[in-house]
């Protein structure tokens, strides 16, 4: 569906544990197309057309969802880029029924398989991108990490701007 005002929907990592991906993004990532904090994006462009019907659909799944445990599972590479790839059954439960719900209005980009993960290096060359997997391939060691709740954002054709929150537990 084609839309002027899309929407992307992340999920939200508890500070503690977001602060350590934030700090890589933050040493590795280009400055200049760096707008955002360290993310894990679930959706990439839903229509902002049917933004109060996504906001009520987020919310129905967050009064339902307890926070999340996740693992930080390995060091992926991404050819231009390095991410770290991120492990959770509950969450990847909550992707494909929001996914479901929002079927019609998914680009081929939504449809595909899910490989959940926070972006720390994008746009670089091969070789850094090499050196960076290496590097954090050889001292990593998997780790917990807990997601809290879901975020929508409005894309800006670069920054983005933060609609809405919703929060796991308010009925859990």
């Amino acid at each position: 569906m084609k839309t002027a005002l899309p929407l992307i929907i992340t999920a939200r990592i508890a500070l503690r544990d977001l602060a350590p991906l934030d700090d890589l993004r933050r040493l590795h990532f280009p400055p200049d197309r760096n707008f955002l904090r360290a993310h894990l994006t679930m959706f990439h462009r839903l229509p902002g057309e049917y933004r109060d019907r996504i906001i009520d659909q987020l919310s129905v799944v967050a009064e339902q969802t307890a926070e999340i445990s996740a693992h930080v599972s390995g060091v992926r590479h991404l050819g231009a880029g390095v991410a770290f790839a991120i492990c959770s059954p509950e969450l990847q439960d909550i992707r494909s029924s929001l996914k479901r719900t929002f079927m019609a209005w998914l680009t081929s980009q939504d449809m595909r398989a899910w490989a959940p993960h926070v972006t720390i290096q994008n746009k670089a060359t091969k070789a850094a991108a090499d050196r960076l997997y290496k590097e954090l391939g050889d001292q990593f060691i998997p780790y917990g990490i807990t997601i809290i709740g879901l975020d929508l954002w409005r894309y800006l054709g670069g920054p983005w701007q933060h609609e809405r929150t919703v929060d796991f537990g308010a009925t859990a």
